[in-house]
């Protein structure tokens, strides 16, 4: 038996490539603007890559399991929201040093009157916060509902 796929909702894909693609442009600022964006860039990138292994795949389930479907093989999520739960302290610690290096950013470019970039930083924080507040919790609650549902299937 193959492993199941988890497809991070396009959406969120989206979000996240559009976000990477506003980062990029904001690095190649000269002077400070620059500067600032090029920290967040390198405190970013590796949390990114942390929530496209375990953080963002598992909500692939959330719309099956609102329909009430249901397929043992869903199991496969539960070592992505273990984990998701063992590492979230650390995440949401990188979230404070990332949403510190964007309010520089903000500030740098506010400072600049480059209103794009600080419209950009605006848009960063409010996406980690909408992690923090939803899309965590959620992919978390999804592996609690297989977990569930699977003891059910058993008994």
């Amino acid at each position: 038996m193959t492993a199941m796929k988890f497809r991070i909702p396009a959406a969120l894909q989206l979000e996240h490539a559009e976000l990477h693609d506003r980062l990029v442009k904001a690095t190649k600022e000269p002077g400070a603007v620059g500067e600032a964006a090029r920290e967040v860039a390198r405190l970013l990138h590796p949390h990114f890559v942390r929530e496209e292994q375990f953080a963002l795949p598992p909500l692939a389930l959330l719309a099956p399991l609102a329909r009430r479907e249901f397929d043992p093989a869903m199991a496969d999520v539960l070592p992505m929201t273990q984990r998701l739960r063992t590492e979230l302290p650390a995440m949401l610690r990188e979230h404070r040093r990332i949403v510190a290096a964007l309010a520089l950013l903000r500030e740098t470019a506010r400072i600049a009157s480059l209103a794009e970039y600080e419209s950009f930083a605006r848009a960063l924080i409010q996406h980690a916060e909408t992690e923090e507040q939803v899309l965590y919790p959620a992919a978390i609650l999804v592996g609690e509902e297989v977990a569930r549902l699977l003891e059910k299937e058993t008994m």
